[in-house]
């Protein structure tokens, strides 16, 4: 029998409640953070599990952050299930969960802006204008308040991991950033909270993202260069006909810089992430594939 998170709404509180978990375990505290939107899925919940497994308390948070939602976007229809999401916590392990209202969280509009240039100008940070700017104060804000040992991130949004990994270096956060393997439907589809948006018939064609994407490997051993790489992934991810593409690229990771584009993957010394953004209908979908190469670890 699972045993209910704590929940905590305010920041006093969730303070209060670390310290004194803090002062109890002593030396052999330890605490593991996984921020998330809610709605959540088992993508989540095994983030969740891993901290569990790695850490003596595990929080939560749940907040759907406006300051990463474009005036376009889905931030008032993003979807929401408190009880179904504090039952996910429960089974995957959560000791507390961290819901704080917009109010709490920006009691005055935020006159702080934390920019990581570099790692935001492609991908997700040029089709979506400021979204890495919310994501940079929010999560500064929430490690400052749970002030955690180990924070999960899942690379489904690998831009976002490279983000917060890179702002925890130059602003010399006490926490280590822990990326976590994409989880899929059984049939290959990235979970994602905004899955629930898509049709029957969207649900079907959207498989042409995982499904192109698991020919990467091939194709990189095939000779592939990038820009030829880049080609291929466009195409086949076209084949649906309800695709409408909003990026693929080809970039190294974690700094995303473009590789050499007439050079043969297969040779690079970086790792490489291939990753797409593609629209079915209203619902926007990430993903990626990330390769390393022997050569990269000599």
């Amino acid at each position: 029998m699972t045993s209910a998170p704590a929940v905590i709404r305010t920041i006093a509180e969730i303070r209060a409640a670390l310290r004194a978990y803090r002062a109890e375990a002593g030396a052999t505290a330890s605490v593991g953070f996984v921020p998330t939107m809610g709605f959540l899925h088992d993508g989540h919940a095994s983030l969740i599990g891993r901290s569990a497994r790695e850490n003596g308390l595990t929080v939560l948070s749940i907040f759907v952050n406006p300051l990463q939602f474009g005036p376009n976007e889905d931030f008032e229809r993003y979807p929401r299930d408190e009880a179904r999401d504090l039952d996910v916590a429960a089974r995957a392990g959560a000791n507390i969960v961290f819901m704080p209202s917009v109010a709490e969280m920006y009691p005055t509009p935020a006159a702080t802006q934390i920019t990581v240039s570099g790692v935001t100008e492609r991908l997700c940070g040029a089709s979506r204008p400021g979204h890495f700017d919310g994501v940079g104060i929010v999560v500064t804000k929430l490690l400052n308040v749970v002030q955690p040992d180990r924070a999960y991130f899942g690379l489904k949004d690998a831009q976002q991991v490279a983000v917060v990994e890179r702002m925890v270096a130059d602003l010399n956060q006490p926490v280590e950033i822990v990326p976590c393997p994409i989880v899929r439907e059984a049939d290959g589809l990235a979970m994602s909270s905004r899955n629930v948006y898509l049709s029957a018939d969207e649900r079907r064609e959207a498989l042409a993202i995982s499904r192109t994407l698991a020919q990467v490997p091939a194709w990189i051993g095939s000779g592939m260069s990038a820009a030829q790489l880049t080609a291929a992934v466009r195409e086949g991810i076209s084949a649906s006909p309800l695709a409408d593409i909003d990026y693929v690229e080809v970039l190294t990771y974690p700094g995303l810089q473009p590789p050499a584009s007439d050079a043969a993957l297969a040779g690079s010394r970086e790792r490489i992430i291939v990753a797409a953004a593609v629209r079915f209908g209203r619902t926007r979908l990430i993903d990626n594939i990330l390769i390393s190469f022997p050569e990269a670890h000599i």
